[in-house]
């Protein structure tokens, strides 16, 4: 359905990662090998948090429903914006119209999310769905994405105090909700959210069969690899991404989110927890 990419660490040159990859996320626009869709040509998204962000920092974000390969915006942005902690989308519209509200990630307060996948049979749920984002947040559910209602209901189930716990009770709604409308298979795609500080990204899809989701190795394990790779310099000690598929074919540099887990990316590095609804 999508596409998109994570990064933690050092303040990075958005573009090092966006534009100046192998297979950058605005190349994986064009051509996405391990996507549903080869072409993700139905808008990009930037967030980013201010150099020194923390816990608690608000982000900024740009929209485009240009193609990300084709937008001089996207470039003009990327080559300018340095960050310690991004958010990349770019996106293949699935029924939603091609609209700047319905292109992530989406931001509210602190947080930012985005998702690569869907929520099966959207229309014969949302209504269902909808009405469960409490209603102090409605007003903000500004676009027409499956997407968008699944961030309010993360938010609405506590996001801001246990990220994990939110996620599972979100996707537990969705299950039931499902269910009881005669789909099958209701949930499917990763989600990634952000805090100003940790990055939480989930793997998970009710039939077992999830978008893919990869993060990278450890700077230093990658360079003592590659002792001879220049474009490493360009990275700091801490620096991670976590992504939809690998932004290079270099051996041992990313591994792949096994389903049903959730990566959790903080100062410290990289924790896995089993994720399992209990729909």
């Amino acid at each position: 359905m999508c596409r998109w990419l994570a990064y933690s660490g050092e303040p990075l040159r958005t573009s090092t990662v966006l534009l100046d990859a192998t297979h950058s996320l605005v190349a994986q626009s064009l051509d996405s090998p391990l996507g549903a869709e080869t072409v993700n040509g139905d808008g990009f998204g930037i967030g980013w948090y201010p150099i020194g962000s923390v816990a608690g920092s608000i982000p900024a974000a740009f929209h485009s429903i240009e193609p990300a390969w084709n937008d001089d915006n996207v470039r003009e942005l990327a080559r300018a914006v340095e960050s310690p902690l991004f958010f990349s989308h770019v996106r293949a519209a699935a029924g939603p119209p091609i609209q700047r509200t319905n292109c992530h990630p989406f931001k509210w307060e602190n947080w930012l999310f985005m998702h690569n996948g869907s929520l099966s049979e959207f229309a014969e749920v949302k209504r269902e769905l909808t009405f469960a984002v409490d209603p102090s947040l409605y007003p903000h559910v500004m676009g027409t994405t499956d997407s968008e209602v699944l961030f309010h209901l993360a938010i609405t189930n506590g996001l801001a105090d246990d990220p994990v716990a939110a996620l599972r009770a979100t996707v537990d709604l969705v299950e039931r909700v499902g269910r009881d409308h005669g789909v099958m298979f209701p949930m499917q795609g990763t989600v990634a959210v952000a805090d100003g500080a940790t990055i939480w990204a989930l793997r998970y899809s009710t039939q077992g069969r999830s978008r893919t989701l990869f993060h990278s190795a450890d700077i230093p394990t990658i360079r003592s690899m590659y002792p001879d790779a220049e474009r490493l310099s360009q990275f700091g000690e801490h620096a991670h991404v976590v992504v939809s598929e690998p932004l290079n074919d270099l051996p041992g540099l990313f591994t792949e989110v096994p389903e049903s887990t959730i990566a959790i990316l903080d100062r410290e590095g990289y924790h896995h927890e089993p994720f399992r609804s209990a729909a």
